[in-house]
């Protein structure tokens, strides 16, 4: 099925399949997201009653990741199918090969953060509940501060706008989903929150 789409798709959009590689990916990308995901409820299930700020911790880190994977999914899904309906090439369909291989990539980082800490236990939450920097995590454009804000809880506090810095590449991360935008960009090109 997916093939066909492609297919109509590059027969619309005067692009070759090859060039439509995104939309493959970031179908894939959804797959694997939603098979972690059914294996994160499993281990929310097991975690430990009393260890309240792991759990909080965990709570938080699946819900990023279901977001992130919500948003790709809409993309991929529902704002493909006006290229697929169109009559002819679309001139913002560049925008949109932009927007969802983003999200892929998006994504795919709220996956592996969730993932590693997982695997590592939940070990970023000490015995008070208090959160240590997650390691070695590389957020889309330098990251997000977002859950490492040492408060523990799950914080969902949001950067003040002097933390939304701009990286040594010219872009800037930001502070909702974490997407690297160009410099001129005054509105995130991934989740439409203004700069």
């Amino acid at each position: 099925m997916y093939q066909l789409q492609l297919e109509k798709l590059s027969d619309i959009q005067c692009q070759p399949e090859s060039q439509l590689k995104f939309i493959t990916e970031a179908w894939l990308q959804i797959v694997e997201c939603r098979r972690v995901l059914k294996w994160t409820y499993a281990y929310g299930y097991y975690l430990p009653e009393h260890e309240h700020a792991k759990r909080q911790f965990f709570e938080y880190l699946q819900g990023e990741a279901e977001s992130g994977l919500e948003r790709l999914h809409q993309c991929a899904e529902k704002e493909l199918q006006v290229y697929l309906n169109a009559d002819g090439p679309s001139k913002d369909f560049n925008e949109f090969r932009t927007k969802l291989a983003g999200l892929t990539s998006v994504t795919r980082n709220y996956f592996e953060n969730l993932v590693r800490a997982l695997e590592n236990g939940l070990s970023d939450v000490d015995s008070r509940g208090a959160c240590s920097r997650m390691g070695n995590s590389k957020g889309l454009g330098g990251g997000s501060s977002r859950g490492r804000s040492g408060k523990g809880k799950g914080s969902t506090s949001r950067p003040s706008s002097s933390s939304r810095n701009i990286d040594d590449s010219g872009h800037w991360s930001c502070e909702y989903c974490t997407f690297a935008n160009v410099k001129s960009a005054t509105i995130c090109l991934m989740c439409q929150q203004r700069r």
